[in-house]
């Protein structure tokens, strides 16, 4: 067991390293951020499964703060609302269940985060297609080469790997770190 603790903090130190080459793309991911809270948007974020609690933990962090004392954040988790994702998911199909939220929640020049380790995900990529159609920005956070949240995104953050778990430490870093730039932003 010893050593595969090694193996798996090994592996984590190998894919950390290789975030300095995403560093563009999630300066340019804080920027879209900054300007949709700046004009009064909001920020919205969705993904299944541990994807579904990153999404949670990133409004949480806006809404409540990350780091510095400042204003509250306009974000939102489409993965909170139990009530709203069983009758979407029965009524509709969980294929819907992120789109149905960002056709009754979303505006023009709001954002949606859509977190997706393979970038494949039915539910997030229609919620972000339809979110497209409304005149949001999207931004993905993906792994394993991106997927079709490449074709999609304004902005796709691609992990450099294809392990879940790898991935799925590098999207809260990200998160963190688009959450850290927004702190500084609105505490200066």
């Amino acid at each position: 067991m010893k050593e595969q603790i090694k193996i798996e903090i090994q592996r984590h130190i190998e894919v950390s390293k290789k975030m300095h080459l995403l560093a563009k793309q999630i300066e340019e991911g804080s920027k879209i951020c900054i300007s949709a809270i700046t004009s009064k948007k909001k920020i919205l974020i969705c993904g299944n499964g541990g994807s579904a609690a990153d999404a949670q933990h990133i409004a949480a962090e806006l809404v409540g703060r990350f780091k510095n004392e400042r204003k509250g954040l306009a974000a939102i988790a489409l993965t909170t609302d139990s009530s709203a994702l069983t009758c979407i998911s029965n009524d509709y199909g969980y294929d819907y269940v992120f789109q149905r939220q960002v056709e009754a929640l979303a505006n023009p020049g709001d954002v949606i985060i859509g977190i997706s380790t393979g970038g494949t995900s039915i539910s997030v990529l229609n919620a972000i297609n339809l979110a497209n159609s409304i005149g949001c920005k999207s931004i993905g956070l993906s792994g394993k080469g991106g997927g079709e949240m490449n074709e999609i995104c304004h902005l796709n953050l691609v992990i450099p790997d294809s392990d879940t778990a790898r991935i799925q430490e590098m999207h809260i870093l990200i998160g963190h770190i688009i959450c850290q730039s927004i702190d500084q932003y609105f505490s200066d």
